[in-house]
């Protein structure tokens, strides 16, 4: 047990680290732009460490795999999108590698969202000081077709995506340093960070369903960049060494 919360801790200290690591090489590029055109620059700031005792730790990082999955997708079919598009033979990513590109994934409890240390704990670290819960399903979306379509969209933000799954299921697809599209599977009780500046799309998967919390260090202004828009100060994937 002591050495499993060991390795626990150690995962959750490198996710952070290479948030800090994107923000702090983005600084420079992003501290005119963050100060003079957005008002969310008190959401850029990494989470104290101290704050995620070894409890918590242990609690947001157990099962982690259980809920969000990643892979290698085949991008030349033109099948639907919902579909996993594995490619033949498959090709999975570990969650080392989606750390690689700054992205975090940890296991919440979704069934008691709403009264959820950790959640707190990570709310308040991270400055997350809005929220929203959305539900995506044909039944709900008069136009849902048309809607999963264009969230498909290549694009970036220039903030962190935030999307906690607290039902269902669904797919982020996001690219790598070389450009090949990642597929992230991510189900109930999943919490996914998607940092500012990467290329990435979102789908539901052929369950056609799922009720996701939405977290905003500003206001919900969500304006998506479609590709190409690598001039944008928040487009700093590819200053990451690898």
């Amino acid at each position: 047990m002591v050495i499993k919360r060991a390795f626990l801790t150690k995962f959750l200290l490198l996710a952070l680290l290479v948030l800090q690591t994107g923000e702090v090489r983005a600084d420079s590029r992003l501290e005119s732009f963050v100060q003079d055109e957005l008002q969310f620059g008190q959401g850029l700031g990494l989470p104290s460490i101290t704050s995620f005792h070894g409890d918590s730790v242990d609690d947001m990082m157990n099962g982690v795999d259980a809920v969000v999955q990643a892979w290698y997708i085949d991008d030349t079919t033109e099948e639907d999108q919902r579909l996993p598009h594995h490619r033949q033979p498959d090709e999975p990513v570990p969650l080392a590698k989606l750390l690689d590109l700054g992205i975090v994934a940890v296991r919440l409890d979704a069934d008691n969202h709403e009264n959820d240390e950790n959640l707190t704990i990570i709310r308040g670290q991270r400055g997350y000081m809005h929220m929203d819960i959305v539900t995506l399903t044909p039944e709900k979306m008069a136009n849902y077709e048309a809607m999963i379509k264009r969230f498909f969209e290549e694009h970036l933000h220039t903030d962190e995506e935030v999307r906690y799954c607290l039902e269902g299921s669904g797919y982020f697809d996001v690219r790598d340093e070389e450009d090949r599209w990642i597929r992230v599977s991510v189900r109930k009780g999943g919490l996914i960070v998607v940092p500012a500046g990467i290329y990435h799309r979102f789908t539901l998967d052929t369950n056609n369903y799922i009720k996701a919390m939405r977290l905003f260090s500003g206001g919900p202004d969500w304006t998506a960049y479609n590709r190409p828009h690598d001039h944008l100060p928040a487009r700093y994937l590819s200053s990451i060494d690898h």
